[in-house]
């Protein structure tokens, strides 16, 4: 089942877009398993260097180059911190444009959920005042948007790990 053109649009061979798809300069941006995993540990409140390189199993350099790379695309901005007695530091938080990374985040997780964790997802993501399932769907309708301030992550009691 494919996505219907309008009329002028039809003929695929009479027009192209070239490297201004907006879905390829996506997959450009989030190139790596490192980047994208940055910004899933983001989500995750995670703000540290060093917290990235432990959470994510990866090297100290994969994440640097992950993190300039999604700092230059303003996804993730620094701020500095200071614990007492320490030399001040910076850490990475979502910008405006990272959070509206959520529902990409999200529908991806639940693709995952469904065809590749045998319907038996390890995390659950629900609005925290209510425990309502969290989910991501194509609609027409307007339809409020669940900040992910008001989410709450949740271990899944019936996920096995096999």
């Amino acid at each position: 089942m494919a996505m219907e053109f309008e009329e002028r649009l039809r003929d695929r061979d009479a027009w192209s877009i070239g490297d201004g798809c907006s879905a390829e300069r996506v997959l450009n941006l989030l190139s790596t398993k490192t980047v994208f995993l940055i910004v899933r540990e983001c989500f995750y409140g995670t703000t540290r260097f060093e917290d990235f390189v432990t959470r994510i199993g990866t090297s100290a350099p994969a994440v640097s180059r992950a993190l300039k790379q999604l700092e230059s695309a303003h996804v993730v901005a620094r701020a500095p911190y200071q614990e007492p007695g320490r030399r001040a530091r910076e850490e990475y938080r979502l910008t405006a444009a990272g959070e509206d990374l959520l529902p990409v985040f999200l529908s991806l997780m639940q693709w995952g959920d469904k065809y590749l964790q045998g319907g038996r997802p390890p995390l659950s993501f629900v609005e925290t005042a209510t425990g309502r399932a969290v989910r991501v769907r194509v609609t027409a309708d307007p339809a409020p948007e669940t900040p992910s301030t008001d989410m709450e992550i949740r271990l899944n009691p019936a996920w096995r790990h096999d």
